[in-house]
C-alpha cells in the first residue's frame, strides 16, 4: 500500500529532484507571501500548519495539491493588487525655491561627506565597482526655478533693478550661492556621460547669473555720490591755491568714508563679491573694479587740475609752463597721499572684507600706477635742463617727497613697501642731485660775471643783489638743503679744482667752530660769499677814483651783511665770526672813504705856513680859501651823483664827513677870516658859512646827477 501511493505522488518527486537550497527558497517565498497576505486571508494555514503537513508528515497528496493551489491564488491575488497600485500616479509636489533649497543643501552636504569614510566603507564592503550617484529629481526643479529668476533679472537689466526689493536681492544671491556649491560639489561627475548635461545646464545658469551680478557690481561701482561738495573748490572743481591743505581725517570722514558710495552701496558690493569670488569667477571681479576705481584716480587728476604728462612731453616743455604744472603736481601727491589712498584702503578692504589678500593686492595695483605717474613726472623734471631759478621749484617737490610718500608705508603691505621706499627715494634723490648742482651753480654765475663796466655811482651791483635774494630765498629751504647736502656730499661738484682753496679760507675764517659740525651747505655758503667778495674786489678797482671804489664796496658790504642779518637761517650757518669780520671790513672802507676824500679837503685848513714869524699871509691865507672853496665844490658835484641807498650807511656817512669838516671849518674860519679885508674880498675867498657846509654835506650820495656834473669814474 506505501508503495503504491508513492508512485502515485507526483509532487513527492519533483520535491525530491530538487536541491535543497532550492526547497529552502520555496518555503522562503511562500513564508513572505504568506506573511504579506495574513490578515487578509484568516482562512489560510500557517507556515508551521503546512509544514507539518508535509509528506514526511504522512499527508495525502489531494490535501497537499489543494493547499499549493489555495498558495497559487493567494499570490495571483497579490500581483493584481500590485499592478492596480503601479497603474496610480503618485501626487504632484509643488516646489518652491525656498523649500526646495533646504533640499539642495542637504543634497550639497551629502555630496561634501569625506573622501576617508567614503573610501572605508568600500573596503569593507570590498566592493569592486563604485556606486553611481544618482541626481534627485528635485535638482532639476531648483535649477528651473533659479533660471526663471536669472531671467527675470536679465529682463530688468539696468540702472536701479537692485535695491528695489531687498528680500529678492537675497533670495537672487543666496540661489547664486547655492548653484555655485552645486556646480563645486558636482565637478567630479564630468567626466560622467550619463551627467554631463545636467553638469553642463548648471554651468551655463551660473555664467548667466555671474554675468547679471558683474552688471550690478559694475553700476554700484559707478554710481558715485557727490553730495558733500567741499566748500573750498570752485565751481569748476578746483580747489583755491590758498586752501591746498588737506581736510583733518576727522572732518572729513564724516563726510565721506567710501570716496561718495553710501554704506549700502559697500554693503552691495561686498556681497556679489562675495559670490563672484566664491564662485569661481575672481578675475571678472577684480576686473571691474580696477578699470572702475582707476578711471576714478584718473578723475581725481583732472579735478587737481594735473594732467597726465609722459616724459618725454616734459623735456619738451618751455620752464614756464612746466613751472605752472608742478605747482599742481605737488597738490596731487599730497592729496592722493593724505585723503585718496587712505580712503581707497578702507574702500576695498570693506568691498573684499572676506578675502584681505585680493584686497590687498587690488589696492597695491590701484595706488602703484598713479604713483607710478607721479614718480615719473618727478624723475622727468629732475632730467630738464638745469638753471639756478629753477632750484626752489625742486625743493618743493623734494620735500613733497619726503614728507608724503613715507607716510602711506603703514597703508601697503611690507613688500610693496620696500618696494614704493626704493621707487620714491630713487625720485627723490634725483631731484636732490638736481637742487645740489643748482645751488653749485651759482658759484659758476658769480665767476662768469667779468663784466668791465662798472656800476654808476658805486651802487650796489645786480651781482650782488642776485645773489643775496638767492641766498634769502634759500634760506626758508634751510633745513632741506642741509638734508640734501648731508645725503649728496660725495657728489662731485663741477667745479672741484677751485675747491680746497675756498675751502681752506673756510677753515682758516671758522677757526672757532669744529670742522666736524660744519654742514656740507654750511661750507657751500660760505664758498658762495667768498667768491662774491672776490668778485666784488674786482670790479671795485674799475672805479679810477678810489673814493668810489670805497663807497662801491660800502654799498655791497652793507648790503650782505643786512641780507644775513634779515635771515635769522643764513646767519646761523655764516655764524657771529663771520659777520663781525664783515663788519670790520665795512669800518677800514669807511676810513678809507674819509682819508681819500675829506683828507685833502681838511689840508686846506690847515695851520702849517700861513704864519711867518708871528705874522700871517694873506696871499697864502687867500690861496687856501679859494683852494678849499674849489675842492669842496668838486667833492659835492661828484659826490651828490654816488649812490648810498642805504639810509643808515648814508647817515652815517654824512654824518662823520660832518664831524670832521665842520669844526675844522669853524676854527679855520674863527681864527684866520679877520684878516682878511671884510666886503668884497670877504666875499671872494670866503664862499661858504659853516651852515652852508652842512647843507650841501647833506646833499651827498644821493645819486642825484643835477647837482652837478657827473664825475667820471
Amino acid at each position: 500500500m506505501e508503495r503504491d501511493l508513492s508512485e502515485k505522488n507526483p509532487p513527492e518527486k519533483q520535491l525530491s529532484n530538487n536541491s535543497s537550497s532550492d526547497n529552502e527558497e520555496n518555503v522562503t517565498n511562500i513564508t513572505t507571501n504568506l506573511n504579506a497576505n495574513h490578515h487578509d486571508h484568516p482562512e489560510t494555514e500557517t507556515c508551521d500548519q503546512l509544514v507539518s503537513q508535509s509528506p514526511k508528515a504522512g499527508v495525502k497528496v489531494e490535501e497537499s495539491d489543494n493547499t499549493s493551489h489555495e498558495i497559487e491564488e493567494v499570490h495571483h491575488e497579490e500581483k493584481e493588487n500590485e499592478e492596480k497600485i503601479g497603474d496610480t500616479p503618485p501626487p504632484e509636489i509643488h516646489y518652491t525655491l525656498e523649500t526646495v533649497s533646504q533640499d539642495i543643501d542637504q543634497f550639497i552636504t551629502t555630496l561634501s561627506a569625506t573622501p576617508k569614510d567614503a573610501k572605508e566603507t568600500i573596503v569593507e564592503e570590498e566592493k569592486e565597482e563604485k556606486v553611481p550617484v544618482e541626481i534627485p529629481v528635485f535638482v532639476e526643479k531648483f535649477l528651473d526655478l533659479v533660471e526663471e529668476k536669472v531671467a527675470k533679472h536679465e529682463l530688468t537689466e539696468g540702472k536701479g533693478k537692485w535695491g528695489q526689493n531687498p528680500e529678492e536681492d537675497s533670495s537672487f544671491l543666496e540661489a547664486v550661492n547655492r548653484i555655485s556649491k552645486l556646480t563645486s560639489s558636482l565637478d567630479g561627475l564630468r567626466s560622467d556621460p550619463n551627467h554631463a548635461a545636467l553638469i553642463s545646464r548648471i554651468g551655463g545658469i551660473q555664467q548667466r547669473a555671474m554675468a547679471c551680478l558683474e552688471d550690478e557690481f559694475r553700476f554700484t561701482l559707478e554710481d558715485i555720490k557727490h553730495n558733500d561738495q567741499d566748500p573750498n573748490t570752485d565751481a569748476k572743481g578746483k580747489q583755491h591755491e590758498a586752501d591746498r591743505c588737506v581736510l583733518p581725517e576727522s572732518e572729513s570722514a564724516e563726510t565721506d568714508n567710501f570716496l561718495g558710495y553710501s554704506d549700502d552701496a559697500v554693503s552691495k558690493l561686498n556681497r556679489i563679491a562675495k559670490e563672484m569670488i566664491g564662485g569661481g569667477f575672481e578675475s571678472e571681479c577684480c576686473h571691474v573694479y580696477m578699470m572702475i576705481r582707476g578711471q576714478a584716480f584718473d578723475e581725481c587728476f583732472a579735478e587737481i587740475g594735473f594732467e597726465k604728462i609722459s616724459i618725454d612731453e616734459v623735456q619738451k616743455m618751455q620752464w614756464e609752463a612746466l613751472e605752472r604744472e608742478i605747482p599742481l603736481w605737488i597738490k596731487a601727491v599730497k592729496e592722493y597721499a593724505s585723503i585718496y589712498f587712505v580712503k581707497e584702503l578702507k574702500l576695498a578692504e570693506a568691498v573684499f572684507s572676506h578675502y584681505s589678500s585680493i584686497s590687498s593686492s587690488l589696492f597695491s595695483n590701484l595706488t602703484r600706477s598713479v604713483l607710478i605717474q607721479l614718480l615719473n613726472f618727478a624723475e622727468a623734471v629732475a632730467m630738464t635742463k638745469r638753471s639756478a631759478e629753477k632750484l626752489f621749484k625742486f625743493l618743493d617737490m623734494y620735500e613733497t617727497l619726503r614728507d608724503s610718500l613715507p607716510a602711506m608705508g603703514a597703508l601697503f603691505s611690507e613688500e610693496y613697501e620696500n618696494e614704493l621706499k626704493t621707487e620714491s627715494t630713487t625720485a627723490r634723490c634725483r631731484i636732490g642731485e638736481a637742487a645740489i648742482c643748482m645751488f653749485c651753480d651759482l658759484e659758476n654765475s658769480i665767476k662768469s660775471d667779468t663784466g668791465k663796466t662798472p656800476v654808476p655811482g658805486g651802487a650796489v651791483h645786480p651781482l650782488t643783489r642776485y645773489t643775496m635774494n638767492y641766498l634769502k630765498y634759500a634760506g626758508e629751504y634751510i633745513a632741506t638743503l642741509e638734508q640734501v647736502f648731508r645725503e649728496h656730499s660725495k657728489i662731485e661738484r663741477a667745479d672741484s679744482t677751485s675747491r680746497p682753496r675756498y675751502e681752506s679760507e673756510s677753515q682758516n675764517f671758522n677757526n672757532d667752530n669744529d670742522e666736524e659740525n660744519q654742514s656740507p651747505f654750511s661750507n657751500q655758503l660760505v664758498r658762495v660769499m667768498d667768491l662774491l667778495d672776490s668778485n666784488l674786489e674786482a670790479k671795485s678797482k674799475l672805479y679810477k677814483d678810489i673814493a668810489l671804489s670805497c663807497i662801491f664796496m660800502m654799498n655791497n658790504g652793507r648790503y650782505i651783511v643786512q641780507k644775513i642779518k634779515g635771515s635769522t637761517e643764513i646767519r646761523q650757518m655764516m655764524g657771529d665770526p663771520w659777520c663781525r669780520r664783515k663788519s670790520s671790513e665795512l669800518r677800514n672802507y669807511h676810513k678809507n672813504y674819509q682819508r681819500e676824500t675829506w683828507s685833502k679837503l681838511l689840508g686846506c685848513l690847515g695851520h702849517e705856513g700861513l704864519q711867518v714869524n708871528g705874522k700871517v699871509i694873506k696871499p697864502v691865507l687867500k690861496e687856501r680859501f679859494k683852494s678849499f672853496n674849489v675842492l669842496f665844490d668838486e667833492i659835492h658835484k661828484a659826490q651828490s651823483s654816488w649812490v648810498v641807498s642805504d639810509e643808515q650807511l648814508q647817515s652815517e656817512l654824512r654824518v662823520s664827513i660832518t664831524a670832521v669838516v665842520i669844526p675844522a671849518y669853524r676854527s679855520f674860519m674863527g681864527r684866520f677870516s679877520q684878516y682878511l679885508t671884510p666886503g668884497r674880498q670877504t666875499e671872494k675867498y670866503i664862499k661858504y658859512q659853516a651852515e652852508d657846509l652842512e647843507t650841501y654835506i647833506d646833499e651827498l650820495f644821493d645819486g642825484n646827477s643835477a647837482s652837478g656834473a657827473r664825475k667820471r669814474p
